[in-house]
């Protein structure tokens, strides 16, 4: 026969030794009470295994007073629904040590009661509690975090995305998760959606991280540069569980570098254009008085209007304004507003979106853009279309532009010159310049003395335009011919410093010498040409047109326009032939 005694005792061993090892006890259980508690559950409880179980008000006694009501209601309801249990509660040992104790109860195969375990998990609620608190604190890490954050599944499905970007998107973290990249509604900038699902689609092929550029869409709808970083984490078996994205705003850096990329163009475009000369040159009192005008309001941020005839030096003069001003060290944009077709000045000048027009192939910044944080020059400003003029008024009066086709402001910071050799008033009373542009720009008018005005410069420009072309042609000029130099001065120069610039660029080309010298019929002819007019009778017809216009000069009804000359020259020629307009006003 088998001794079954010492199977027994084995049996006992064995499964008090595994109860020991696991922190677990048993235990059986009905109405009347603990039938039964196991060693290892008497140790869990700090209790003399010797004992007996404990009754219901000695158990419940044991409880952490903060549980005893939960667990008092789990014995009443298993109790009267004979159904298994499963809940975790504090105790409190005899020496004041708090653990932590699972039950886990199911209904006795045979009879009524119930049996079950307790099982002591109070290092593992510490380690859970413990990851539970690391895992706040890293998500309130996340949330701090100025990036924008977002984790993705192994196909880039939208799992997370942190309290920076969701404020951002003005969006909250389910209607996130239910956008999908380049569908509508999608938070990239739809010029960007293409190059993102190709980079992505690579990415899900090769697995390696990759980074990408993109417009991200604001709460606002505008938009602003990120640089988005993926990394993926891998399982042991080298499979990609998740994508970590970190996007890091770059707009000012993409704005910075389109500024550097407009202000290249510029430079280039204006290294191929030859500039009128270099420096303002003259001691006259009449350029004195400019150069005042420049000194002032160059540390201003006030809008300045040159007027001028043609070739007096009006860019120049905007050069020197922008040179002495704070914002000397951001771009000089000049725009020839003469010479854009008038369809496109608008796109010309504030730049437009992919798609706004035939032929507009890809977003295109604007000239005020490019002079963002520094200053523009509009040129010819007269020659503008009205619906350019109500444009310019707007970023004048809000200091915003909007691309043509599209409908979100874009704020420039940019100081505005123009200039114009057209009479403006004139202009405004005819209606084809709206007057409330004009008083905006005439903020601060620069009015521009015609060469013939400050003839006491003309041998200082003539020497320094010598000496720089003669440099130019490769070319030694050591003096000036005495009588070259009379003709030049005497003469009324109707195109101003261009005019003579030009006169003595081709002088320097054809001399064959050391002396500078020109030729005398190159301005007798010109002499002759003006003698003639007068001698056909100028005064007169400038007097019937005073007569006619009842001594205005300006405006639509005026001298200048029925003669069809600016109102600068009209008043030149009326002092020099020294006509009294006053005397053609009626008097009542």
């Amino acid at each position: 026969m088998v001794d079954t005694t010492n199977v027994g005792s084995l049996a006992d061993f064995y499964l008090a030794e595994g109860q020991r090892l696991a922190h677990m006890g048993s235990w059986a259980f009905d109405a009347a009470g603990f039938k039964h508690w196991s060693p290892e559950l008497f140790l869990i409880y700090g209790l003399d295994p010797a004992a007996k179980a404990p009754s219901i008000p000695e158990y419940i006694a044991l409880v952490h007073p903060a549980d005893r009501e939960f667990v008092a209601q789990h014995i009443q309801q298993m109790l009267a629904d004979h159904h298994g249990f499963d809940f975790t509660k504090r105790i409190v040992r005899p020496d004041g040590t708090i653990r932590q104790v699972r039950c886990v109860g199911v209904p006795a195969a045979q009879g009524e009661g119930f049996v079950g375990t307790g099982i002591d998990v109070t290092e593992q609620e510490q380690l859970t509690a413990a990851l539970r608190k690391s895992e706040v604190e890293l998500r309130q890490i996340l949330d701090l975090t100025p990036q924008i954050i977002a984790v993705l599944g192994p196909k880039r499905e939208r799992l997370y995305a942190n309290r920076t970007a969701l404020t951002y998107l003005g969006s909250t973290l389910e209607e996130w998760r239910q956008r999908v990249i380049g569908a509508p509604g999608s938070e990239a900038h739809p010029d960007d959606d293409e190059r993102m699902k190709d980079v992505g689609a690579q990415a899900l092929i090769s697995g390696s991280p990759y980074e990408v550029e993109v417009r991200l869409r604001a709460a606002d709808g505008s938009y602003r540069w990120f640089l988005a970083r993926y990394n993926p984490v891998r399982d042991d078996q080298g499979q990609i569980m998740r994508w970590y994205v970190a996007c890091t705003d770059i707009d000012d850096r993409k704005r910075s570098e389109d500024r550097m990329r407009n202000e290249t163009i510029a430079l280039r475009e204006e290294l191929d254009r030859a500039s009128m000369f270099e420096e303002i040159v003259g001691s006259s009192a009449a350029l004195q008085s400019v150069l005042a005008q420049v000194a002032k309001v160059a540390q201003t941020d006030a809008t300045v209007l040159i007027l001028g005839e043609t070739g007096t030096g009006k860019e120049l003069v905007a050069r020197a304004v922008h040179k002495r001003s704070r914002r000397a060290g951001g771009a000089f944009i000049r725009v020839n507003c003469a010479a854009i077709p008038p369809s496109l000045v608008a796109s010309e000048l504030f730049g437009h979106e992919k798609g706004a027009f035939t032929g507009a192939v890809q977003r295109r910044l604007g000239r005020f853009e490019a002079a963002d944080g520094g200053t523009i020059f509009l040129d010819e400003v007269g020659e503008l279309p009205p619906e350019a003029q109500v444009s310019l008024l707007r970023v004048l009066q809000e200091r915003e532009i909007e691309r043509v086709g599209s409908s979100h402001p874009i704020a420039v910071d940019v100081r505005v010159l123009a200039a114009t050799n057209r009479d403006l008033e004139a202009a405004v009373e005819r209606g084809t310049f709206r007057e409330d542009l004009y008083y905006r720009l005439n903020v601060f008018p620069i009015h521009l003395p015609p060469l013939r005005e400050r003839a006491a410069d003309i041998p200082i420009l003539v020497e320094y335009l010598v000496d720089r072309f003669a440099k130019q042609a490769g070319k030694i000029i050591r003096t000036i011919e005495k009588q070259t130099l009379q003709r030049l001065t005497v003469y009324d120069w109707p195109g101003n410093v261009r005019e003579l610039q030009n006169v003595i660029e081709r002088a320097v080309v054809l001399s064959e010498g050391e002396t500078f010298a020109i030729d005398e019929s190159w301005l007798a002819k010109k002499r002759s040409r003006t003698a003639s007019t007068l001698a056909d009778g100028e005064k007169a017809m400038i007097e019937a047109a005073l007569a006619e216009s009842q001594g205005r000069v300006a405006g639509p009804r005026g001298a200048a326009a029925k003669l069809g000359i600016p109102r600068q020259t009209l008043e030149w020629k009326i002092r020099n032939l020294k006509i009294d307009k006053l005397a053609f006003r009626r008097s009542d």
